[in-house]
């Protein structure tokens, strides 16, 4: 199974810093990478991160290069939803890209997927 990452780096969660955030949000990620065996995709070879860090981005590296992939990870709702509200048919063609868009909120949580 292959997958695309997304890590918000401009929040703060829960009363956290950034950088504890985006360290949570990572770890979380990772471990539910690695648990599931998801190879992780990476279009633009200059890219510094294995994650997108900016949906805009991403759409574009996915309308450029065709594809569809099987899941787009991320965090949680929270992370993405200023991206969701302020861009909703942009939400709706990047989702488009996946046969699954899965939440990994905590490892010990449940995981929301919302096949697409």
């Amino acid at each position: 199974m292959q997958g695309i990452y997304f890590i918000n780096d401009r929040i703060c969660l829960d009363g956290l810093s950034k950088e504890e955030s985006i360290v949570i949000q990572e770890q979380s990620l990772k471990n539910f990478i690695n648990e599931q065996k998801i190879k992780v995709v990476k279009f633009n070879p200059y890219q510094l991160n294995d994650y997108y860090t900016i949906p805009h981005a991403l759409l574009y590296d996915l309308k450029k290069e065709k594809v569809s992939i099987d899941c787009f990870l991320y965090y949680s709702s929270q992370v993405i939803e200023d991206f969701i509200y302020s861009y909703p048919a942009k939400w709706l063609i990047l989702k488009s890209f996946f046969k699954e868009v899965i939440s990994v909120e905590k490892q010990n949580d449940l995981n929301i997927r919302e096949v697409v």
